[in-house]
């Protein structure tokens, strides 16, 4: 039984090792096979969105992003693969039952060396992309000092939320044993509700300034538009963008009357006010065709699947000793059991990416037949070209990773719709 027990977790470090190169291998293929597309020419519908200067400029971004995300990821795999080979989460685990017998405590203090470890490792690469990479090509505005806080301040909020939710699930449990899944996935769902409604007036402020949007004609071109299609806005908000990027967004957030849509102040700075309410015509077609409740929904019952999946391994003791803990822990388990899922995820990724170029199509008709598709034909078009976006990704690519259709694909379904 002994021999069986360890053949069965020899098996399963295998198994582990096996998933993180596949995952590795699998995504670097891909991003390879859509770099060989950097230099395709440029689809006639889109020949406006670059002069020669700038297309020969995102085509140096493109190829220097490329080469980067080869490195990092690299990087990344190697050392989770070291972790796996010289037993790295054993070692932690030992550090972390120094400090406390109780299971949450010691749960805490393994995830906490974990991500403070992963976080310092990874800072110089996130640095580079930040101060090099995207300093030499013109769009970022961020100082050393507001990173560094950014850094601190993501920590510090993931030690709170992301702690004190752990610690609620590893209770649950001690008290609940297979059962915890449905206590964690209420408290889950709670708290994805409850920052659906509020992240905007709780979380953004602590990165962002928001200031309510001025009285002028764009507010008054906006709100004859909602006034229009029967859509009560009373929270317009513009985002200081521009302290970390020129580049440009605008996004849709709660629901009934804390509904806000947020427009960044590089969006306002980059578009003519026709092409806003188009872009904002669009936001308002997500909610319109419920778009916003499915996708929480969505994420609320893949929650609960995880969960269920997680209790029905969680406590085996040979996930643990996969990982070289003699000792079963929910954290240890955790750990392996979500190295394992990761296949999983990427299927229900690329069904939710499906999805949501589903729905981009139809925010965008939404847009087209209430307001004017021209008009965001162009801010898509001047979107894209002031980001130095690629105009040519593989269709594979598209598949696996773009929650949006292409541009190209934006522009002849707009098209096919005048």
């Amino acid at each position: 039984m002994f021999k069986l027990y360890n053949l069965q977790a020899e098996t399963l470090y295998y198994i582990i090792l096996g998933v993180v190169i596949a995952d590795f291998l699998f995504d670097t293929l891909l991003d390879a096979l859509n770099a060989k597309h950097f230099d395709d020419p440029i689809p006639a519908e889109l020949t406006d969105v670059y002069d020669d200067e700038k297309y020969e400029k995102s085509q140096e971004y493109k190829k220097e992003r490329f080469k980067f995300g080869l490195l990092s990821s690299g990087f990344s795999v190697i050392l989770t693969i070291l972790f796996l080979v010289f037993e790295g989460f054993a070692a932690v685990d030992v550090i972390a039952r120094e400090f406390s017998s109780n299971p949450i405590v010691i749960a805490l203090i393994f995830f906490g060396i974990i991500i403070i470890g992963s976080d310092l490792l990874t800072t110089p690469f996130s640095w580079y992309s930040t101060f090099i990479i995207e300093e030499k090509y013109g769009f970022n505005k961020t100082s050393t000092k507001t990173f560094v806080i950014d850094k601190l301040k993501g920590l510090l909020m993931t030690m709170i939320v992301g702690g004190g939710i752990l610690a609620l699930i590893i209770w649950f449990y001690q008290i609940a044993g297979e059962d915890f899944w449905w206590y964690g996935w209420i408290v889950v769902s709670v708290f994805a509700v409850f920052m659906n409604m509020f992240y905007a007036k709780l979380i953004v402020p602590l990165f962002n300034k928001q200031t309510a949007l001025e009285s002028g004609s764009l507010r008054t071109k906006i709100e004859a538009y909602t006034q229009k299609v029967g859509f009560q806005l009373d929270n317009i908000f513009v985002i200081d963008g521009s302290k970390r990027s020129t580049k440009a967004n605008a996004y849709f957030s709660g629901f009934g009357s804390e509904k806000r849509i947020t427009l960044y102040d590089t969006l306002i700075n980059d578009l003519d006010e026709e092409e806003i309410v188009a872009v904002l015509a669009h936001e308002v077609g997500h909610y319109k065709k419920r778009h916003i409740v499915f996708n929480l929904i969505a994420s609320i019952a893949t929650t609960g699947f995880t969960l269920w999946l997680l209790s029905l391994f969680v406590g085996s003791p040979v996930l643990s000793s996969a990982l070289s803990v003699s000792d079963p822990s929910f954290h240890i388990g955790l750990i392996a059991f979500g190295i394992l899922y990761s296949p999983i995820s990427e299927v229900t990724g690329l069904v939710m990416n499906y999805i949501s170029r589903k729905f981009e199509y139809q925010a965008d008709d939404y847009a087209s037949k209430t307001y004017n598709a021209q008009y965001l034909i162009s801010s898509l078009k001047k979107l894209s070209g002031n980001t130095l976006s690629n105009l040519t990704p593989h269709k594979t690519y598209i598949f696996v990773h773009y929650s949006h259709p292409s541009l190209l694909q934006r522009f002849q379904n707009l098209k096919a719709g005048i």
